[in-house]
């Protein structure tokens, strides 16, 4: 099973809220190992990147990973800084 583009979009949207700088990247999306448990829910990894300006005009890259399961449920989120 895979994540549909609705929830997707709706994943992105909320990146997108909390990290403006990432607008617009379309994520890639990978699955994510299983669990050991048996009948444990699917997770994709969706990867969010950008590069934003830091001091002096530099480019700096901003990586966001997000952990969702398979219902498109938003379990962890974490950024480069």
């Amino acid at each position: 099973m895979s994540l549909s583009t609705a929830q997707i979009d709706s994943i992105a949207r909320r990146v997108y809220g909390q990290f403006p700088d990432v607008k617009g990247a379309r994520p890639n999306v990978q699955p994510q190992a299983s669990a050991k448990m048996p009948n444990s829910p699917q997770r994709f990894v969706l990867t969010f990147k950008s590069a934003g300006s830091g001091p002096g005009g530099k480019s700096i890259p901003r990586i966001v990973r997000v952990v969702a399961d398979e219902r498109g449920k938003v379990l962890k989120i974490s950024t480069s800084r």
